[in-house]
């Protein structure tokens, strides 16, 4: 098929051509580099494929159509291959759900989730469900990178500046007072001192700056190191409360999805474990997986890690007893990404005058203690 505009189409069924994100275009769904170390698709990307695919399928188009017509629409070779690839293992006679665990750019989560969508007959309410969790997800990430972008600016500029003075500022002050002679105050001297050693040391800093980045790159997915990682990182005031809560909701979200597709409860852990990346998460489903194959309750085992509050404990154990968990799940889901984005302001406007305030003290500082002895030079000489 060729020549078919997909946005006509949209037009035809009743739907909205505006994208789901903010402000951003779904419809070009493949519009950014696969990277080529790992076989991934970016969540953008999925976002507008899941979202593409089901606006084809309500409006009558096949499956195969659809994906022609998804083909068509790529400007980028590598994506084009990516689409026409599944489009072929359809017309090869393979289900969706297979095409899409064979082209090793999917997870388990997401190609079992189309599989029960194409079992249970849902697979547009599937494709739906798939398009909104990658648009929560990507909400939130703009949200986190939108509360640390300027505060990052101001602490990398505070950075900047420190090390200007200390390399550049103090030496040519240290000089002039060389000159003069006499005794300099205790703080003048402490800052010619730590510029002193700064400059002989940059060389070590800068090496031992780029050996951490390597270590870090290197040992980001092991185990220990996540662990760690994590456990540091979530005791950052404010910043790893946003975090958990925004990890949480993902993990609401993905159960909430896959329950109400009627995903036995043991299957639905399985699934959301090996879509997860915050080791807190990931960790307790491995021992929360083997304590429901022992008998436990859902609930009984979640009040035994800390990452679960008393009160998603206190609603789920409701939702197991009234046998509504998706229900749940999709509230706790939806109050997790709520207090996120609250969170989320709080941590932006808290954070932006306290670094403004950092860089102002530490300027001031090294300022103050260049020109003190000038001030009491004027003084004698005044005296």
């Amino acid at each position: 098929m060729g020549g078919v505009d997909i946005t006509k189409v949209r037009k035809a069924v009743g739907e909205s051509t505006k994208p789901v994100a903010q402000g951003q275009k779904p419809a070009g769904f493949l519009n950014r580099e696969i990277r080529f170390f790992k076989p991934r698709l970016p969540d953008r990307v999925k976002e507008g494929f899941y979202l593409e695919l089901s606006t084809l399928l309500s409006s009558g188009v096949d499956i195969r159509s659809a994906l022609e017509l998804l083909a068509e629409e790529q400007t980028k070779p590598r994506h084009r291959e990516l689409v026409t690839s599944i489009h072929d293992k359809i017309v090869e006679g393979a289900p969706l759900s297979d095409a899409l665990k064979t082209s090793a750019y999917f997870t388990p989560y997401e190609y079992f989730s189309v599989q029960i969508g194409e079992e249970s007959g849902k697979l547009n309410d599937v494709l739906k469900e798939l398009a909104l969790f990658y648009t929560k997800k990507l909400k939130q990430r703009r949200q986190m990178i939108n509360a640390l972008s300027y505060p990052s600016l101001i602490l990398f500029t505070s950075v900047a500046a420190v090390i200007f003075m200390l390399t550049f500022i103090v030496p040519m002050f240290s000089d002039v007072f060389a000159r003069f002679g006499g005794e300099l105050p205790a703080l003048t001297k402490s800052i010619i001192s730590l510029s002193e050693f700064f400059a002989s040391q940059l060389p070590v800093m800068l090496l031992l700056t780029v050996a951490f980045t390597v270590f870090v790159f290197y040992n980001k997915g092991k185990t220990w190191f996540r662990r760690y990682g994590t456990t540091i990182f979530l005791k950052i005031p404010v910043v790893g409360e946003v975090y958990s809560s925004i990890h949480l909701a993902r993990f609401c979200s993905a159960m909430a999805l896959l329950i109400g597709s009627k995903v036995p409860l043991l299957n639905a852990i399985q699934l959301v474990r090996q879509m997860m990346n915050f080791y807190p998460i990931d960790n307790s489903l491995v021992h929360i997986e083997k304590a429901i194959l022992n008998g436990d309750s859902l609930h009984s085992t979640l009040k035994r890690f800390k990452i679960y509050s008393p009160r998603m404990v206190a609603l789920l154990k409701v939702g197991e007893e009234v046998n509504s968990l998706d229900k749940f799940f999709d509230k706790l889901g939806k109050n997790y990404a709520e207090e996120a984005e609250h969170k989320t302001g709080l941590l932006s406007t808290f954070l932006e005058p306290v670094m403004i305030i950092f860089l102002g003290v530490i300027v001031g500082f090294i300022l103050i203690a260049m020109y003190l002895p000038m001030f009491q030079l004027s003084s004698s000489i005044g005296g």
